[in-house]
């Protein structure tokens, strides 16, 4: 797919300062004077470390492969989420006063394979979903289930418990829900309206909607190609500091 009508500027690739350790799953950078840590899935390795740099956190990186499916495997066991952060707090020599998950398109996956452990669902403090909430359909309509945490986790945002942000374009996939229906069937659950919303994002992005509750916010960005899905990873800097 390619889209020439916007522009699509991109981050340039740097190696931030900070000590990385290579963990049982990703990698974990540490900038200096970080008491917060990410965990990003899908990203790269770069792109996550010059976000969490710019924002002072900790992040741990993990790519896995194409699909959610992958991703949500790679926590199929229930425990895995925290020892990998047991390990990361080990290798950083201190514990994370805030703990935050992360992913894009695919790597959403995990978040939400994480969450689903209430254990895990304890532990973090704040989620970030960058067009990445996808389910299947189910008689022409998304499927719930996998709809489920974030219902749970965005009603939690609202009334201040956990903090959750959701961005998604309007690319439709055609096989399963696209993230636009997927914020439809979540908006429509919660009881919230989307507002209209003209002006530029983050990279370049131009902003379409918005509806935020308490500390729930979901963002709605103009595009149907593969070049404005990547708009939105490329905003991870900008979006890490509104999670923050």
């Amino acid at each position: 797919m390619v889209e020439h009508t916007r522009a699509h500027p991109r981050l340039k690739e740097e190696t931030p300062p900070g000590r990385r350790e290579k963990l049982d799953l990703g990698v974990l950078f540490l900038p200096a004077h970080s008491r917060a840590i990410l965990f990003f899935f899908h990203g790269g390795t770069w792109l996550p470390e010059v976000a969490a740099s710019r924002n002072k956190v900790a992040v741990v990186s993990v790519q896995a492969g194409a699909g959610s499916a992958i991703y949500a495997h790679l926590f199929d066991d229930p425990r895995r989420f925290l020892r990998l952060l047991a390990e990361a707090e080990t290798k950083a020599g201190i514990k994370f006063d805030r703990v935050m998950l992360g992913g894009w398109s695919a790597g959403c996956g995990a978040v939400r394979q994480i969450l689903k452990t209430p254990e895990s669902y304890a532990r973090v403090d704040a989620a970030l979903l960058i067009d990445g909430m996808h389910t299947d359909y189910v008689g022409g309509q998304p499927e719930p289930g996998n709809l489920a945490i974030w219902l749970q986790l965005a009603r939690d945002a609202m009334a201040g418990r956990k903090r959750l942000i959701v961005t998604h374009s309007e690319i439709f996939p055609g096989t399963y829900a696209s993230t636009t229906e997927t914020a439809d069937y979540l908006l429509a659950q919660l009881g919230l309206r989307r507002r209209a919303v003209l002006k530029w994002g983050p990279m370049g992005l131009q902003q379409l909607s918005q509806a935020r509750a308490g500390k729930f916010l979901l963002v709605g960005y103009a595009g149907n190609s593969a070049p404005d899905h990547v708009d939105q990873l490329h905003a991870l800097p900008v979006l890490l500091k509104w999670l923050r």
